[in-house]
């Protein structure tokens, strides 16, 4: 049976269309999110094998003046996906982030640690992993952080633009977190779409998050050093760069399940080296 993907422009949907071009990928025109009905009905439609729930509202500072929209996409489009796949016996894997957690302390948050999410787009998130879980649905929730691709909106290709035009940047240095890379992150999930095929047991909630953690001026630090950009990047606080939406200051993922489904943290440095490669931006 075919394996359906919910995405088709989102960074993980297009890793995963390239790694499974078999499967049967639905965009918004086919299945929008802001519908979970919609969503529900396509899954009874396809009756596939294992779903994958690789879109979301990614907008997380919109999020905190359209809240209402923000959970009905990141949370009860997942809960309709969910009970729709316990109705016909399938898994489905469900992409979330360390943004349901409050970012206090140093320690790297572990899956079953307490969540309390800081702003508007963590709280829809939540949602959509409580109406997962409560579906009855085999499931595998993957919990990662600051995604980042050759395609998409993301922080490299931001820090890339804007090092080209100039000679100084100020990037927040007191966030700390992994970034990780969109096909590690597909191929994480299309490994727990398998498993979950395979044995029921390996449900649970997962964190996959890049290594080693580093700040996002750390992180811009790499990204010009490796593209050869002479541009220098200053550490600011967070307090600095004021945003609607709170973020974590942690966004550390301890990841102690992956060996159970074959797994590993990916290195972010040399998928950034891929990354940089396919944008044609090395040195």
């Amino acid at each position: 049976m075919p394996l359906l993907i919910f995405g088709k422009t989102g960074q993980v949907a297009q890793a995963l269309t390239r790694l499974a071009p078999q499967a049967l990928a639905l965009g918004r025109a086919e299945a929008d999110l802001a519908d979970p009905a919609a969503c529900a009905a396509a899954i009874h439609a396809a009756r596939p094998g294992a779903v994958i729930n690789a879109a979301a509202w990614t907008a997380v500072d919109r999020a905190e003046t359209e809240e209402t929209a923000a959970t009905v996409v990141n949370g009860a489009a997942p809960a309709a996906m969910a009970r729709a796949c316990a109705d016909l016996g399938i898994p489905l894997v469900q992409i979330s982030t360390d943004y349901v957690f409050d970012g206090h302390g140093t320690a790297p948050f572990l899956p079953d640690d307490p969540v309390a999410p800081l702003n508007a787009y963590g709280r829809s998130k939540l949602a959509g992993e409580q109406g997962v879980r409560d579906s009855g649905a085999v499931h595998a929730i993957l919990r990662t952080s600051w995604v980042f691709s050759a395609q998409g909106q993301n922080f490299v290709k931001t820090m890339l633009r804007l090092g080209r035009e100039r000679a100084e940047l100020r990037v927040v240095e007191d966030q700390i977190g992994g970034p990780t890379p969109a096909m590690a992150i597909a191929r994480a999930c299309l490994t727990l779409a398998t498993h979950l095929q395979e044995d029921p047991a390996v449900t649970g909630t997962y964190h996959f998050a890049g290594a080693p953690d580093v700040s996002w001026a750390g992180f811009a630090r790499a990204i010009m050093a490796q593209a050869g950009l002479d541009c220098r990047v200053t550490g600011i606080a967070t307090a600095d760069y004021p945003t609607p939406a709170q973020r974590p200051a942690n966004s550390r993922l301890a990841c102690p399940d992956l060996a159970r489904v074959g797994l590993a943290r990916p290195d972010w440095r040399a998928a950034l080296t891929e990354v940089l490669t396919e944008l044609g931006a090395t040195t």
